[in-house]
């Protein structure tokens, strides 16, 4: 029985711990342990998910107890890549410094990297558990580390993190209801278990209203549209460092658990039959027109960035709901694509931040004079939000509009076209602002390049969305497309 699926889990939850406790004596100390815990998850995740893809899935039953009695942790090439994705953003957050990155200069007993990775330690569990009531147990974990860190983003931010909580208890509830019919119908919560007896009870209105009910309470964590209205406020008035963590990884580990549970638990077939995928994909849809037109529509970079990201989960959303392998790459790849863009965006406006005290968007007037590197990797994460080749962005959703295309749903060909023009319409105000005009401001004057921790992160994820651009036959040759032809081949 091997320990890598659960060896990962392990590893953030040990450094959360650590981090804590080193915390109660120096605070820069639990920084590096947030670090070294990082990069120690991100080589974990690395070498799972080259294992998987060579030799298959690989189980492990906690406390040798095997399913569908004891809880089995699941490491396969679906789980595996998005591990890597959480560990790989996890690590640049980490390094950023914390002034710029969490608004603060924590003092001795700070929790705050603790929180990062208990945080961390809950998406890992989400992606690795084989059990659907120990992901309900995950989805608690990283939601309870989450409010925490957004209520630190002052009197506003605590507003949007009470907010934030009673919605996102709500879509608990929802969820761990619809486990519940399915144990009283199956008398089982292992996933691989549940998968073999649920076609027997495909008649079943309990098990269409489970579906029903976990759907739901997944689309409220993921926060695709219309379950969104939690996401703009908490990704707004959280610190920086805390926002990239959420728009980068936090909500894709929901995308990942319905991904999961639709295809590998009930089945393509099934839920298709019920026309969930149906309406997952127009409901991603919305998602992208309504969160392209009120980024067009605010002043606020980190607001913009927020409802940028209700636009892009609506991207994954329809890449679900077309529910063809070409389709679902597109999504997949989108889930790591926007990872990159959107926590290379927020740490940028960190930076800024940090530098200036500047958030609105008609105040970046000159910035890229006063601050060359920095702006050149919002520049290339900005190119990659619209799709322009040969970034990253590019390719997902060219995947995506192809999907849309094989399954003739042109209504979903017209949004991506809309909202890719749209993206451009939102992004080209903060490009005349950064690269054509001159410094109108003091603050902007006197500002300078940030730190090398600032803008070191920004030009490794702004790199990555190059390499992984030019490099994209090789992901989804070599990883994409395996697993989505297992799920839905």
């Amino acid at each position: 029985m091997s320990l890598l699926p659960i060896l990962f889990v392990l590893i953030l939850l040990t450094g959360a711990v650590v981090a804590t406790l080193v915390g109660l004596w120096r605070a820069a100390a639990a920084q590096v342990v947030a670090v070294v815990t990082m990069a120690a998850g991100l080589v974990v995740a690395v070498v799972g998910l080259m294992t998987t893809l060579r030799e298959g899935p690989i189980r492990h039953e906690v406390g040798g107890w095997a399913p569908p009695v004891g809880i089995e942790y699941v490491l396969d090439p679906l789980s595996g890549f998005v591990a890597a994705v959480i560990a790989f953003i996890g690590l640049m957050v980490a390094i950023y410094p914390v002034k710029a990155g969490f608004d603060t200069r924590p003092g001795r007993g700070s929790p705050l990297y603790g929180l990062v990775l208990l945080l961390l330690t809950g998406l890992a569990g989400v992606i690795l558990s084989g059990d659907l009531f120990h992901l309900f147990v995950f989805l608690e974990i990283y939601a309870i580390a989450t409010y925490a860190l957004v209520a630190m983003g002052g009197d506003r931010g605590l507003y949007a993190s009470f907010r934030y909580l009673l919605i996102g208890t709500a879509g608990s509830g929802l969820y761990l209801l619809g486990v519940g019919f399915i144990y009283f119908s199956t008398g089982s919560l292992n996933m691989a278990d549940v998968a073999t007896l649920l076609p027997e009870l495909a008649d079943s209105p309990t098990i269409a209203g489970a579906l029903a009910l976990i759907v739901t309470g997944l689309a409220v964590k993921m926060a695709l549209f219309p379950f969104h209205v939690w996401l703009p406020d908490a990704h707004s008035y959280a610190p920086p460092g805390v926002a990239a963590l959420l728009a980068a990884v936090q909500v894709k580990a929901a995308a990942y658990a319905l991904i999961r549970i639709l295809f590998d638990v009930f089945g393509p077939a099934y839920v298709a039959d019920l026309h969930v995928t149906t309406l997952l994909a127009y409901f991603g849809a919305g998602g992208v027109v309504v969160g392209s037109v009120m980024a067009v529509r605010v002043k606020d970079i980190k607001r913009l960035l927020a409802y940028s990201t209700v636009a892009q989960l609506g991207f994954i959303g329809m890449g679900i709901g077309m529910a063809t392998p070409l389709a679902l790459v597109g999504a997949l790849f989108h889930v790591l694509n926007h990872a990159i863009m959107k926590s290379a965006l927020f740490l940028v406006a960190g930076g800024v931040l940090a530098q200036t005290g500047i958030k609105e968007i008609s105040r970046y007037a000159g910035m890229w004079r006063r601050m060359p590197w920095t702006m050149a990797g919002f520049g290339i994460a900005a190119l990659a939000m619209i799709g322009i080749p040969p970034t990253a962005g590019f390719f997902s959703k060219w995947y995506l509009f192809r999907g849309s295309l094989e399954t003739g749903q042109w209504v979903l060909t017209v949004v991506i076209i809309t909202s890719t023009l749209l993206t451009l319409g939102y992004f080209l105000r903060l490009f005349e602002q950064i690269f054509t005009q001159e410094p109108a401001e003091e603050a902007v004057e006197q500002a300078r390049e940030p730190e090398a921790r600032v803008v070191g992160p920004v030009a490794v994820l702004a790199g990555a969305l190059l390499v992984f651009g030019l490099g994209n036959a090789v992901v989804i040759t070599q990883v994409l497309d395996p697993i989505a032809q297992r799920l839905l081949g």
